[in-house]
């Protein structure tokens, strides 16, 4: 199995509230899509209190699994780790129940303004509602059941994101930034290239025993996984390239020869990752627009010096 295989060991159990270890356990919403996989994972920290990490889509079904596992123990806060329909909006109404503080990342915010005539075309996934009781920033700190959540920011998939570190297990709670199955879309203008492999860099001068992503089962060699996700993405930037010096003007044609084995319904995601790298490219003056990066623009290779 490559780094960047799916992890087909992964068990969701649908309905089942999952040990991970003394005080953490893991329920997976019923969610399941192409960019979700098998579900939402919704982390739970603390024994005599708890903290909900990522509540998932405004599904009642999920939320009551939530408050079932947690039984006579309160739910002392509930953490975001960023702004996407699958994760956030569950917050509101688990609040609701149980009036616990809403904690974590803030509103959710593009990583550059929309261009003239641009449309986000996922812009249906940004929850816009997502108005946190306290936004953390890096380093901000959350004690739970006498455990430690630390806020890590990894801006990149979202503006917003968060990952959070649990300091006694050293244990990441990454969010959809690191991901055991898929890479994580980055999609402008919500997501930002740049930002993205930015905070690769910052997640790898730490010393994390292993991370428990948004979806999908644990990375749990991140020293070893991180250098390929990098190198993966470097992989794909010299893909660009190498298209733009073959003669492709547009993403379309990259996105056809690039991604020759994705399905066409997954072509417009994979043009918005193709944006993602050639945003970072016209930003470092290695590719020229004939206008500001667009999914419609057309690009070439920077003249050399």
């Amino acid at each position: 199995m490559t780094r960047l295989e799916h992890d087909r060991a992964f068990d969701p159990a649908h309905g089942s509230a999952v040990a991970i270890g003394e005080a953490l356990r893991r329920i997976t919403a019923r969610n399941a899509g192409p960019f979700t996989w098998q579900g939402t994972n919704t982390y739970l920290v603390g024994r005599d209190e708890v903290a909900v990490i990522d509540p998932g889509p405004e599904d009642r079904e999920h939320l009551a699994l939530i408050l079932e596992a947690c039984g006579a123990a309160p739910v002392a806060a509930i953490l975001v780790t960023h702004t996407h329909t699958d994760h956030s909006p569950g917050a509101r109404l688990l609040q609701k129940m149980t009036g616990a503080p809403i904690v974590g990342c803030g509103p959710h915010v593009a990583a550059r303004p929309l261009f003239a005539g641009e449309v986000n075309p996922f812009d249906a996934s940004a929850d816009l509602q997502h108005r946190p009781d306290r936004a953390l920033s890096d380093g901000d700190t959350l004690v739970v059941d006498g455990l430690t959540l630390t806020a890590v920011e990894t801006p990149g998939h979202t503006a917003n994101h968060l990952a959070f570190a649990l300091d006694e297990d050293r244990v990441l709670f990454s969010g959809d930034h690191v991901m055991a199955w898929s890479t994580s879309i980055v999609a402008p203008p919500d997501g930002s290239m740049s930002a993205y492999m930015a905070s690769l860099d910052r997640l790898m001068a730490r010393d994390d025993a292993f991370y428990l992503p948004g979806h999908g089962g644990p990375v749990r060699h991140p020293d070893d996984y991180l250098p390929g996700l990098k190198a993966h993405r470097e992989g794909r930037e010299q893909a660009v390239l190498a298209r733009l010096a073959a003669g492709d003007q547009t993403i379309p044609e990259m996105v056809a020869t690039i991604y020759p084995d994705v399905d066409a319904s997954l072509h417009g995601a994979a043009g918005l990752s193709v944006l993602a790298h050639i945003e970072w490219l016209v930003e470092r003056d290695l590719v020229v627009a004939d206008g500001p990066p667009s999914l419609a623009a057309r690009y070439r290779l920077a003249p050399t010096a």
